[in-house]
């Protein structure tokens, strides 16, 4: 994460400003003493305007990648959730395709709004998932669908109470920051 900051010119608190993570928190993650949250990651990436598994991996240029489950990026919440990243990191691309597992009742928490031009697609394998975007509930049970423009604040969680396995294909606009400062 430390090399992406960079990248973007973004001090600690310049990018502590536009996550609404503390400048301490990101300190601590960038020394690795402190792991963060799913919630947490996708705020900093978000902010970076990059996609949380760039912030996690090394860059993969080859022409075929294969991940085998062991080597796809795992993250487990407190609340139980997990999210798998099942994409590679490739050159000038900020795409993700996730698959998350989600506990019934459990809340997963809000996302912050990428970029403008920025898109996600959710299908349901299985159970229940409420989508609330910009405030607004869509409910999506077993086999169904749904696309949404990722500019908008965007909230997850299983009000079944059956486990939920949903995925994500995502593909974020970048953002820069720093070069839109430079070319005002």
């Amino acid at each position: 994460m430390h090399a992406q900051r960079l990248r973007h010119g973004l001090s600690l608190n310049e990018l502590a400003s536009r996550s609404e993570v503390s400048r301490s928190m990101i300190s601590d993650i960038e020394r690795g003493t402190k792991l963060p949250t799913v919630l947490v990651l996708a705020r900093l990436a978000t902010a970076l305007g990059v996609t949380v598994s760039r912030l996690l991996g090394e860059e993969q240029p080859e022409r075929v990648i294969m991940l085998r489950a062991a080597q796809q990026p795992a993250i487990l919440d407190a609340a139980g959730w997990q999210r798998r990243i099942l994409s590679p990191n490739l050159p000038g691309v900020e795409f993700e395709f996730i698959r998350t597992t989600v506990p019934p009742g459990v809340v997963i928490g809000a996302f912050a709004a990428h970029a403008p031009g920025s898109r996600e697609y959710v299908a349901v394998e299985a159970g229940r998932l409420t989508v609330t975007l910009d405030g607004v509930y869509h409910t999506l049970d077993t086999g169904d669908a749904l696309y949404y423009a990722g500019d908008c604040t965007h909230a997850f969680a299983n009000p079944g109470d059956v486990e939920c396995v949903y995925y994500t294909a995502m593909q974020v606009t970048i953002n820069d920051h720093h070069a839109v400062l430079e070319d005002l």
